[in-house]
């Protein structure tokens, strides 16, 4: 990294990109990171490893421009179930007809279709539903067997060649990465990903399996989607360094009005015990075809920063859209706005859980009161692990949190989290240095002026995960730079 640091956004919620066919090339993607994008995602259901090396690529010759630590999140693509194809590409399916899905990849007609999957089978139970084509068609299941499961029409239409299936009553008995995910991961660590975004988990196991496999080369975003994941939302929440309330999904499997109040549960969870949350799917939607959003839409995405989303995602808004860059610069304002209205801090203050009884977090919350009561510029977190400044998010403070670090990949991780602005540089060679880098980095970031005080929190010894021992109030432009 260079030494000199992009200025802060002036907003603490960060909005991440979905980079496609409509924004991969090294200008469209510099056009969204001025836009307002703080994290990139690369979706592994489509584009080669050729395409998503070359956006890597792009994104860390545009890091060494900025002199900034830009995060990057690849989305495994998961477990895909879907029908067999059909003689004529399609059939017209009659409400409360019987249909039947079996092993035959035979092509199917409207009396039945394949579904090459005979782990369904094994999992299903009389009366549970069979959503196909995200949810447009209903089938309930009255027979089945090892190999077949015949079904009656609920919500009928048409039915194509290789629609999805989602199986929402049960938990299925299929890992959670497919080979495809593993080679795709195995590339992406190879490459240097910051995130690893996990999908269809369904159990805490499944979180489990893919860190062995991450083996600490990034952080590990679980999606949640299923209903079977909500009956162990907690445990799954403590396991994973990140969550994603993947909505898209969530939305097909599970009644539509339980979407938002389950969206709000998994940011509670999330941030009561201090882990970075991202709302995703269909947030401004209408823009993939018009320059402007709904107002509904706008409404959707403030009320994710009023809970406290460290994070709120584009998908197909950039990827493939239309009006990819005005997406963002959308985004990045709506959440501006939000930021600024005087009830916002009562929403976050309201979402707040309990503070753990440990040490770190007492003095991460005295370096939050004492930021507030001096009016400070900032709250400078000194970290190897990222742990001291993730303690500071969770806090959600009123001021930013500048991050100083020496490690490159926690400055990368970190860009995804609420409030924090990252700096990499090994500027600390004894505890008498921090007072004078704090100030020295928040001028440069344009987070202080002459005059302010900055709360310098760190561990000691430095280096030492999860020592959050030290709070220490610095001043900007006095001769010792210090109290």
């Amino acid at each position: 990294m260079n030494d000199s640091h992009h200025s802060y956004r002036g907003r603490s919620a960060k909005v991440l990109a979905t980079l496609g066919p409509s924004s991969r090339t090294p200008e469209q993607i510099a056009d969204l990171y001025e836009a307002g994008a703080d994290v990139f995602r690369l979706n592994f259901s489509h584009g080669s490893h050729e395409d998503h090396a070359a956006s890597i690529a792009a994104i860390r010759a545009l890091e060494k421009t900025e002199g900034r630590p830009i995060p990057i999140l690849m989305d495994l693509q998961g477990p895909k179930l879907r029908v067999g194809k059909f003689k004529d590409g399609k059939v017209l399916l009659r409400p409360g007809q019987t249909f039947r899905l079996d092993l035959d990849p035979t092509p199917g007609d409207e009396n039945r279709v394949s579904l090459l999957h005979p782990e369904i089978f094994a999992a299903l139970t009389n009366g549970a539903s069979l959503l196909v084509d995200d949810g447009h068609l209903r089938l309930r299941v009255t027979r089945f067997g090892k190999d077949f499961a015949e079904t009656e029409v609920v919500i009928a239409g048409v039915i194509s060649d290789r629609k999805g299936v989602n199986v929402p009553d049960v938990t299925l008995p299929i890992p959670a990465m497919t080979e495809k995910d593993k080679e795709d991961l195995k590339f992406g660590l190879s490459q240097g990903v910051d995130w690893v975004a996990l999908s269809f988990v369904q159990r805490p196991e499944d979180v489990a399996a893919v860190r062995a496999a991450v083996n600490g080369r990034a952080g590990v975003v679980s999606k949640l989607e299923k209903p079977s994941a909500l009956e162990q939302l907690d445990a799954i929440v403590e396991l994973s360094d990140a969550v994603m309330v993947a909505r898209g999904d969530l939305g097909v499997e599970m009644p539509l009005e339980q979407v938002p109040v389950l969206q709000k549960r998994i940011i509670r969870s999330c941030r009561s015990r201090g882990k970075p949350v991202i709302v995703a799917t269909q947030m401004l939607d209408s823009m993939i075809k018009s320059p402007v959003p709904t107002r509904a839409e706008a409404s959707d995405v403030a009320t994710a920063v009023y809970d406290g989303a460290d994070a709120v995602m584009l998908s197909a808004e950039t990827a493939s859209g239309l009006f990819p860059v005005r997406a963002v610069a959308t985004m990045h304002r709506i959440i501006t706005q939000v930021e600024s209205d005087d009830h916002y801090r009562t929403y976050l203050q309201a979402n707040r859980g309990e503070t753990e009884h440990s040490s770190p977090a007492a003095i991460t919350v005295a370096a939050k009161q004492i930021a507030h009561t001096l009016g400070a510029a900032a709250i400078v977190t000194f970290t190897s692990s990222g742990s001291t400044t993730l303690r500071a998010a969770q806090e959600r403070p009123d001021v930013p949190i500048l991050c100083i670090t020496p490690s490159l990949p926690a400055g990368r991780r970190l860009g995804l989290v609420w409030g924090v602005h990252s700096v990499v540089g090994d500027f600390i060679h004894s505890v008498d240095d921090i007072g004078d880098v704090a100030v020295k980095t928040a001028v440069e970031c344009g987070l202080g002026k002459d005059g302010q005080a900055l709360v310098i929190t760190a561990g000691m010894p430095f280096g030492k995960v999860g020592s959050t021992n030290m709070v220490r109030v610095v001043w900007i432009g006095s001769e010792t730079g210090a109290v």
